[in-house]
């Protein structure tokens, strides 16, 4: 099912948490809504479930306008950061509860709940009680009985917040992809950018009630719309741009001229260690991260920190907190963003 909001503000007296937020979101997507605490994703989830009225605009559902239609009328579904389990039930009641509402026959409960129960990889727990349930598994109850009642589409409000780094990174995958397989249209509200590139066909950025950008993750990450983008789905580099011209790491670099005020970036892995004066700025290492994969620096270079990014490796040349060293970059690894 497609979703299109056109013009959506919600208004709390003299507060605006949502300011008019026109999206569109494609049938079978996964769109990631991604922004920090207080930017108003998730008071716009809620008014697509219909659980908060709009203060003005509309949503439509395919061609429908359901802006005013009482959620329990929408066919949505969602799954909460809190899980919001029935601790009185079983695993096999939570998940069956649904069902019961719409008065389904004993028997077709049944064969659905032992079928939702084996597609989140829960088979044998329908008689556990939730509390005797690890977090992963909590979640999975959660993502099961909002699946079974097959919503038109799936709602997710930061609902691996609660769950440790490994277990979060193995729930998302299933999320995925379950949702992949069974084409829901889905809206997924997450603070983590590393959560939404993973997860989403699309994301949109969000700060202050508004929409920043919305593309693909990759094109999110590597040709921002503006520095708040820029810093918010990763580490980069900025540098200030006179005019039309700039030197950045000892290269005059020409840029189109524009009337909005710009920021050159760099991304830190596009940034290199150079053998020597020759081939690099010169720089003092001032701090060093040993992060798995990568070793991550920061470098002055005449008073200014740039941050560096390289592959951990055997090979490849270690520096020190103290060291100089020299460092280059390749001019199309460069970005220009507005900045707001």
């Amino acid at each position: 099912m497609k979703i299109e909001l056109k013009n959506i503000c919600k208004k709390y007296e003299e507060t605006e948490a949502v300011r008019d937020v026109s999206l569109t979101i494609e049938d079978g997507e996964m769109m990631a809504l991604l922004g920090p605490s207080g930017c108003g994703k998730s008071t716009l989830l809620r008014m697509i479930a219909g659980l908060i009225e709009v203060t003005y605009g509309n949503i439509f559902f395919d061609e429908r306008d359901v802006t005013n239609l009482a959620c329990q009328k929408r066919n949505t579904s969602m799954v909460f950061q809190s899980y919001a389990l029935f601790p009185h039930m079983n695993v096999y009641e939570n998940i069956a509860f649904g069902l019961k509402v719409r008065k389904y026959s004993k028997k077709l409960i049944v064969q659905k709940v032992e079928e939702m129960l084996e597609k989140v990889e829960l088979s044998g727990v329908g008689n556990r009680k939730v509390q005797e349930l690890s977090g992963g598994q909590r979640q999975r109850v959660a993502l099961a009985r909002a699946l079974i009642t097959e919503p038109d589409i799936l709602l997710f409000d930061e609902p691996l917040s609660n769950l440790d780094e490994k277990l979060r990174v193995s729930m998302r995958q299933s999320i995925r992809k379950l949702q992949q397989k069974l084409g829901i249209t889905s809206i997924y509200v997450t603070h983590d950018q590393e959560e939404a590139m993973s997860i989403a066909d699309r994301i949109t950025v969000m700060n202050r009630g508004e929409i920043l950008q919305t593309d693909t993750p990759d094109r999110i990450y590597r040709n921002p719309k503006n520095d708040f983008v820029a810093e918010f789905v990763g580490q980069t580099n900025f540098f200030e741009i006179a005019g039309s011209g700039i030197l950045i790491l000892g290269r005059d670099i020409n840029f189109e001229s524009s009337e909005t005020e710009r920021l050159a970036m760099i991304r830190p892995e596009n940034i290199y260690f150079a053998g020597d004066k020759d081939a690099g700025e010169e720089g003092i290492v001032t701090f060093k991260e040993e992060l798995g994969i990568i070793t991550r620096y920061q470098i002055d270079i005449s008073g200014k920190e740039i941050r560096i990014d390289v592959l951990s490796s055997k090979t490849q040349d270690s520096y020190n907190i103290g060291e100089r060293v020299y460092v280059s970059f390749d001019k199309e690894n460069i970005v220009t963003v507005d900045k707001i």
